[in-house]
């Protein structure tokens, strides 16, 4: 398989929450006024990428996991994974606050849906004043009982709210309640699932007047208590990784790229994917280059062993699968 960047064409989602930030912020081409997510890489089901860029182009991501197999995921992905691709990655536009949500482990979800379940992590992109997150419960002696009856007057005693700004990060396990607040524009990195169990949507409504479905009796079974609140502690320095998570289902770095940066991988049997946060640099693999500003996603081949950045100043996310002894993660069809 010939290594090199390759971009996909982003999977737009219109929300009742979405605005406009994905197409004025990140240059997202579309003219819709609530557009809440782009799908950057998707292995999901009726909504797998397809190539926009080079050798490869029209090519749909699950083409090109027949077509090459650990040379483009990983010998021990595949063996981990099998054909499915296990990330789904994202950049999200909240507009106005996100349903208050929880996801399922593996197990309830092969169990309740023969799917994965859903890990997910937060980079904060940018965060208009006073934006919150809601992330966990206040207290740990909370009996989740209370997730069938939330509503207006006992939100803000029940959850847990942090006031966010751009850099921030937030490691949220599949079991935590979460939502993203009005105003945020984050990077998003979880497993390939699209199952999201909802507690409380601020009471509103569709343009039909009607209000969307709660699951709370699934929240209940799925919600797990956490000490932390998740927040990633990290020191970032120029052309220096630092990590932001690292889980059983994938690694987050992050770097901030100023002149050249190689990253080597000679050990790793792993795809990379880089999410570019900040600024534009030129992305160089071989005798190939892409250049990737922000709001752009990058995939680059297990089999390519250095990658480099040439940039006056850009932030990247560095995401792959540490799959040192993995143990069979196949859902049964």
């Amino acid at each position: 398989m010939k290594a090199y960047p390759i971009k996909f064409i982003p999977i737009l989602k219109e929300k009742i929450w979405g605005g406009e930030k994905l197409s004025k912020v990140l240059n997202k081409k579309t003219t819709s006024k609530n557009v809440g997510e782009s799908w950057e890489i998707s292995g999901v089901e009726g909504n797998i990428s397809v190539v926009s860029n080079g050798l490869y182009k029209g090519k749909s991501l699950n083409d090109l996991i027949k077509s090459f197999k650990g040379e483009f995921l990983g010998n021990k992905i595949i063996s981990a994974f099998g054909e499915s691709f296990p990330l789904l990655i994202k950049f999200l536009d909240a507009k106005t606050n996100l349903s208050v949500q929880v996801h399922p482990d593996d197990k309830m979800a092969k169990a309740q849906h023969n799917s994965f379940g859903k890990t997910e992590m937060w980079y904060i992109m940018d965060s208009e004043k006073d934006a919150e997150i809601v992330l966990g419960l206040k207290s740990t002696q909370t009996d989740t009982e209370v997730l069938k009856h939330i509503n207006a007057t006992n939100i803000d005693k029940v959850f847990n709210k942090e006031k966010v700004k751009q850099g921030d990060s937030y490691f949220i396990p599949a079991g935590k309640i979460h939502a993203i607040g009005a105003g945020v524009l984050a990077a998003e990195i979880q497993q390939t699932s699209d199952i999201t169990y909802r507690v409380y949507d601020w009471d509103r409504v569709d343009n039909k007047g009607q209000k969307r479905e709660l699951h709370t009796d699934l929240a209940q079974s799925a919600t797990k208590v956490f000490e932390s609140n998740g927040k990633c502690r990290y020191n970032l320095k120029d052309n220096t990784i630092s990590n932001l998570v690292d889980c059983d289902f994938f690694t987050t770095n992050i770097f901030n790229v100023r002149g050249l940066n190689k990253r080597t991988y000679h050990t790793m049997d792993s795809f990379k994917i880089f999410m570019c946060v900040e600024g534009i640099a030129k992305v160089m693999i071989d005798d190939s280059s892409e250049f990737v500003a922000k709001g752009e996603t990058i995939l680059v081949p297990a089999n390519c062993e250095s990658v480099v950045f040439n940039s006056q100043n850009a932030k990247f996310l560095e995401v792959y699968i540490d799959a040192k002894d993995p143990k069979s993660r196949k859902i049964a069809s």
